[in-house]
């Protein structure tokens, strides 16, 4: 424990993995790792108070810190097994890749957003996280590195990247969100086969758009 997780900051995550547990989440895996993740770090240190509320904040480049609740959520679908090899598609503010390093995984992440990807790069491993990051567009998933045995996407698709689905490994889950800019459905697409698809809804949430191309500012 330091100055910069301090009891204050775990009793308040314990309050907020008590309040997942009453919204339905029971993967205790997951639970577990969004009770270790200091998810204060990763906000501007104004938002202290507000760090552990369930709810999505703004980190820069039009995009936000996902609400813990999605987090946890889109987690459990992944049915995560420890040392399996994830790709998560929208870095962001790099929270949801620490929950998943938490939970055992390899993680690749990749970001379009230079000016995001150069500060989760160092920002990361400063705070003891190692997942392999680059700078990139999500559509085109990580070809060089697949199969993948779980996806995971961080914002909502107006249809799911065929070069996604190519990139998982036969018995993988993609999870995604599906849909317009105001309402996604949150689909988990399973490779059943080296052609063959199965999807599963699993209720509406709103994302930021996942965009294609790269910014390089």
């Amino acid at each position: 424990m330091t100055e910069f997780d301090n009891l204050r900051h775990q009793g308040m995550r314990k309050r907020l993995v008590d309040g997942l547990k009453i919204k339905g989440i029971r993967d205790e895996s997951v639970l577990a790792a969004i009770g270790k993740v200091p998810r204060h770090l990763f906000m501007e240190s104004s938002f202290l108070n507000f760090s552990y509320k369930d709810q999505a904040f703004p980190i820069g480049a039009g995009q936000t810190i996902s609400q813990p609740y999605t987090v946890a959520f889109q987690s459990q679908l992944l049915q995560i097994q420890k040392n399996e090899k994830v790709l998560e598609v929208g870095t962001g503010s790099g929270y949801q890749a620490a929950v998943l390093v938490e939970l055992g995984a390899k993680v690749f992440t990749i970001e379009r957003q230079k000016e995001l990807f150069r500060k989760v790069q160092s920002f990361l491993p400063e705070i003891g996280y190692h997942p392999a990051c680059f700078f990139g567009d999500g559509y085109e998933g990580l070809p060089a590195f697949a199969p993948f045995d779980k996806i995971l996407v961080t914002a909502g698709a107006p249809l799911i990247p065929v070069a996604l689905k190519e990139q998982l490994k036969i018995g993988g889950r993609l999870v995604i969100p599906v849909g317009k800019d105001n309402h996604q459905e949150m689909q988990v697409i399973v490779r059943v086969s080296e052609d063959e698809y199965k999807s599963e809804k699993h209720g509406g949430f709103v994302f930021v758009p996942l965009l294609k191309g790269v910014v390089n500012i």
